[in-house]
């Protein structure tokens, strides 16, 4: 009774309008104070050091540092010389600024751990040169939506450091590792749909008669964003800092690039960027501590066992029960953010995944996928919102366009699902 209650008030409260994390919270609150639980789970009192301690946890540290990143890079100009060095390896014609988006977005992951960041920094400097190109807005918006959800896939990746700390035996060096390959993978899966779609419907046949960019002088200006990557994961598996000193160094290294290399940020421009990531890590952190309360809740009055075993004696399997947590899930993201998700999910998943074997760095990168697809599949997707009210159109506006490469990531998703090694080859090849 307690836990319909638990699950009922949050949906409610969610309906309502109430914030996801203070619902999650009060969620738990009531389902805690009603159960009336003894002294040995210390009652009430267990709200407020469940909420301390799930943001004392070492891999968070990383965490606004990562956002600051991303905040960082999206002002100092490394964007737009990245697409100018993709264009002068790429080339023009119909079809190809697409790819470039998709291709630096790609690169961006490898900075930033933000989809929506990335969906900003990219679509900053893509849509307008791909509208002057021939592309529709919404066909433009539609693709840096999808191309920015590869974000959280490639490393260093936000929502990879919440699922590191949610689940023992998944660390983040691990996990950003076996993010790697999916992540390529899926973006090489986007391109596909785009050259198709773009050459179908007779798109950018305006970009044949813009100049490429020289190849040479290009690579020198993109020289510093280039580095950054290889700086941040290189230095990681060279043994040089950390993770989350690695989120320290990328803050230092997009400072010295932006106010000294490339001199697009000022000391006035420092305050808004701070101001920015703080708010961002303060709103992430904020739900991961409401969260924490509402797992607290869920795991004592041992809610989820009698849903693991109901699922267990369906006789669906490890491959069925998969399948149909990939279908909730991709419902799921098409309303809630990537760091929910984990929050509500990963707690009540864990006893499936401990029954059923799932290597805990695999299934990562599965939901961490499901998340990405959910970050561009309408009617709440993140990502698509940021990139349409840059490109001045409605959500409505990408349907015909969008689903071709919602498809296509779950292509990519069902290849990780079904063929592990995918996944998880890389970080057994490095010893993590």
């Amino acid at each position: 009774m307690i836990g319909a209650l638990l699950f009922a008030s949050f949906v409610l409260l969610m309906l309502a309008g109430v914030p996801i994390g203070v619902a999650l919270g009060l969620g738990g609150v009531l389902a805690i104070g009603l159960a009336n639980l003894d002294t040995a789970h210390f009652g009430l009192l267990a709200v407020p050091q469940n909420f301390y301690a799930s943001l004392t946890k070492y891999p968070l540290l990383a965490l606004p540092m990562f956002v600051l990143v991303g905040s960082i890079f999206d002002r100092s100009g490394v964007a737009q010389r990245l697409v100018n060095f993709a264009v002068a390896i790429i080339g023009r014609g119909p079809g190809m600024l697409p790819v470039v988006a998709i291709m630096v977005a790609m690169f961006l992951g490898g900075i930033s751990g933000s989809g929506p960041a990335n969906a900003a920094a990219v679509g900053g400097v893509m849509i307008a040169a791909m509208a002057r190109a021939g592309y529709p807005a919404a066909f433009s918006a539609s693709v840096i939506g999808a191309a920015a959800a590869t974000d959280i896939l490639i490393p260093p990746s936000i929502a990879l450091i919440v699922y590191s700390v949610l689940v023992p035996g998944a660390s983040v060096p691990a996990l950003f590792a076996a993010g790697m390959v999916p992540g390529i993978l899926a973006g090489l899966a986007l391109i596909l749909p785009t050259i198709w779609l773009s050459r179908r419907h007779g798109l950018g046949q305006g970009e044949t008669n813009q100049e490429r960019p020289p190849f040479w002088s290009s690579m020198r200006e993109a020289f510093w964003g280039l580095l950054a990557p290889f700086l941040i994961l290189g230095g990681m598996r060279m043994g040089w800092f950390t993770p989350t000193e690695a989120a320290a160094v990328a803050v230092a290294y997009g400072l010295f690039v932006g106010m000294l290399v490339h001199r697009t940020i000022k000391w006035a421009d420092l305050f808004p960027i701070f101001k920015e990531a703080a708010e961002i890590s303060a709103v992430i952190l904020l739900i991961i501590g409401l969260a924490s309360i509402f797992a607290y809740s869920v795991n004592t009055l041992s809610i989820i066992d009698p849903i693991t075993q109901a699922i267990l004696q369906t006789g669906l399997g490890s491959t069925g029960a998969l399948l149909l947590l990939v279908a909730l899930l991709l419902v799921v993201g098409m309303f809630l953010d990537g760091v929910s998700i984990f929050l509500i999910f990963v707690p009540l998943v864990m006893p499936l995944m401990r029954a059923y074997q799932w290597d805990p760095v695999w299934f990562g990168i599965l939901l961490t996928m499901m998340v990405a697809v959910g970050q561009f599949t309408p009617p709440m997707a993140v990502n698509l919102m940021v990139s349409c009210k840059m490109a001045g159109v409605s959500m409505e506006q990408t349907f015909p366009w969008v689903w071709w490469l919602v498809l296509a990531m779950m292509i990519s998703m069902l290849a990780v699902l079904f063929f592990p090694p995918l996944a998880l080859w890389l970080p057994q090849y490095l010893g993590y």
